[in-house]
């Protein structure tokens, strides 16, 4: 509110201020006929347009003939570009946000500005669309509820190993993002990991060369040694078994690896992860294997 005026002795209180709408745009994953007619509305309205790239959007922009004020606004460039945004917002502007491709907000920087409008109490209206993740869920074969989106796992091996450990027991259909240079070693990953579960691998989803592999973590490996990696990957994997991670301290170092074992990990594999996770000398903890009668491969 404004502050009150005094006028003959009495207060008046002004209008509240009129603040401006953030627009959450959908945009599409590949083909243009997924855009909504929405969409394109507030794109036109809006008096800025906020993009991830610029150049990018300006393609689609002019493909529909849309003429309007770009800023960029990506991960680089958000707590500048987010302030000014913010001030614009709140001084009664209009901004539509949209991203590379799909919902703004997932797995990218609008997050931040849509938590930042609510926060000054700023309008957010999401305008939906087209979603990758979720195109990939329905067309996978596997339970479409619960599922759990993880987003793209962390790049460094050491914190995606912790992260995937973190998730391995959800009781959900899990959803990740992947890049296609990093896609053969974050299933190798997943398949130490959580086992030789059964998956669902979408790339250029809408596209022309839309194609789906649907078998099980290890096949994948497979498909993509005969067909290559190409094209952005949306990755639909088989839930966890529920357990809480909190009871597998309970468990015997022997019998965590029993568990393993019966979620379909390899025996080495399997005696690794329960040798660094307990801090047990790996030797020792196969010697004990051993004279459990359980035996193991070399």
């Amino acid at each position: 509110m404004r502050r009150a005026q005094r006028t003959g002795g009495e207060a008046v209180t002004a209008e509240k201020i009129q603040y401006g709408t953030l627009y959450l745009c959908a945009t599409p994953i590949g083909n243009l006929e997924d855009m909504t007619p929405r969409a394109l509305r507030m794109l036109r309205e809006a008096d800025l347009i906020a993009a991830e790239d610029t150049r990018h959007t300006l393609q689609l922009l002019n493909h529909f003939g849309i003429k309007g004020r770009l800023i960029r606004y990506d991960e680089h460039s958000k707590e500048k570009q987010g302030a000014y945004l913010l001030e614009q917002l709140l001084a009664g502007k209009n901004i539509a946000l949209v991203s590379d491709a799909g919902f703004p907000g997932i797995a990218d920087p609008g997050e931040a500005l849509a938590k930042d409008a609510i926060a000054a109490g700023v309008r957010v209206v999401p305008v939906p669309g087209a979603n990758a993740a979720l195109c990939a869920l329905i067309a996978s074969g596997l339970p479409a509820y619960p599922f759990f989106f993880g987003g793209f796992l962390p790049k460094s091996r050491r914190n995606r190993k912790e992260q995937l450990e973190a998730w391995r027991h959800i009781p959900a259909t899990m959803l990740l993002y992947e890049a296609p240079h990093r896609i053969e070693e974050v299933l190798k990953d997943i398949l130490e990991a959580w086992g030789d579960r059964p998956m669902a691998a979408a790339r250029e989803l809408t596209k022309l060369h839309e194609e789906f592999y649907r078998g099980t973590v290890s096949g994948c490996l497979r498909w993509l040694e005969q067909q290559g990696a190409r094209g952005e990957f949306c990755l639909v994997i088989g839930p966890g078994n529920g357990e809480q991670p909190k009871d597998e301290e309970e468990l015997a170092p022997l019998d965590e690896v029993r568990r393993l074992l019966a979620e379909g990990m390899d025996k080495k594999s399997a005696l690794a992860q329960v040798a660094k996770k307990r801090k047990i000398p790996k030797r020792e903890l196969y010697n004990q294997f051993i004279l459990e009668g359980e035996g193991i491969s070399k």
